[in-house]
């Protein structure tokens, strides 16, 4: 008891009238309490460690502080036992907030991050090790680089923030995507005929003549008005407009023949998307009143024909 009093007195009078800081490891320390040790990568704890200073339960197991000695010469901490299992590190386990860049955390959040010059990088890894997740939890977050999205889990499946080209959704697959992947175009996954016409029996100036994104729509409404029952049978822009498929209990209808434009992007993408022949498809884009604008999927080559040229039909529909 006369040691450990004489020992608490020697610190008292060397904290107080001497130094006012207490080393270990060194004979100049530059706070209240420095251990100074050396620089090393990051280890977990175990009967030794590789940190400069350790907060114990056990001869093997505790919590390791250290700093790196080489670059980026990172401070470290680490939680563990033998050596070889990571434990949990907790912050704030009982309540409160944390504030990383800020000592006034906002106080409803629980991590609050500041700074104007750096982001936060969530875990970045691709689809297979993201399948390899062995039970997530509903609202984990990742950065998948085999699409390069964000995906989050709800449960039941990974979804992503934003929609990206070859996503299965609305019931086909995306093909296009603009407006930072919020909108876009997708292709039905199969087509919807493999030999048949443009027109409805008579050659027309329907003037579905216009291009470019969405304009399939217009022009497919235009060509089914002009047309009517002419002959009776089915043509290019009925059998799209008439197209309806059921996924994950919702029944999409909108479906429409792509214009010259929107074709042209379906076959940029037409192995990510599947299903197509070697063989020409219709648009929607007409030429004149007997001709229509179709693409060669194989040289991807556009051309215009005789409206009663019969050919392939995939439909599209927009989001």
């Amino acid at each position: 008891m006369k040691k450990l009093f004489f020992l608490f007195t020697a610190l008292s009078f060397i904290g107080g009238a001497m130094a006012q800081n207490v080393g270990i490891g060194t004979v100049s320390p530059a706070s209240k309490l420095d251990v100074s040790g050396t620089g090393n990568t990051p280890s977990i704890p175990g009967s030794s460690s590789s940190g400069i200073f350790r907060i114990g339960v056990s001869a093997n197991e505790g919590i390791d502080i250290g700093k790196m000695g080489t670059d980026p010469f990172a401070g470290w901490i680490q939680s563990g036992l033998n050596g070889t299992i990571a434990d949990p590190l907790s912050l704030q386990p009982l309540g409160g907030n944390v504030g990383i860049g800020t000592t006034t955390p906002n106080a409803k959040a629980v991590l609050d991050i500041t700074s104007t010059t750096r982001g936060l990088l969530p875990p970045r890894m691709d689809s297979t090790a993201r399948n390899a997740i062995t039970s997530p939890p509903a609202g984990l977050i990742i950065y998948n680089t085999s699409i390069k999205a964000f995906q989050c889990y709800n449960g039941t499946d990974w979804y992503s923030t934003v929609h990206f080209i070859g996503e299965n959704y609305g019931g086909g697959i995306v093909f296009y995507v603009y407006d930072n992947g919020q909108h876009g175009l997708i292709a039905a996954t199969a087509d919807q005929s493999t030999s048949i016409r443009w027109f409805g029996g008579t050659n027309t100036n329907t003037r579905a003549r216009a291009d470019g994104i969405g304009a399939g729509l217009k022009n497919t409404a235009i060509i089914i008005a002009n047309q009517g029952p002419v002959d009776g049978n089915a043509f290019a822009a009925t059998v799209c407009n008439e197209y309806s498929v059921t996924v994950g209990g919702v029944r999409y209808g909108d479906w429409y023949l792509p214009s010259k434009y929107e074709l042209n992007l379906l076959y940029l993408q037409k192995t990510v998307v599947g299903g197509f022949a070697s063989a020409n498809y219709w648009s929607s884009s007409e030429n004149s009143s007997g001709n229509a604008w179709y693409q060669d999927f194989g040289n991807g080559n556009q051309y215009f024909s005789s409206k009663f040229f019969t050919v392939y039909v995939r439909a599209v529909r927009a989001f």
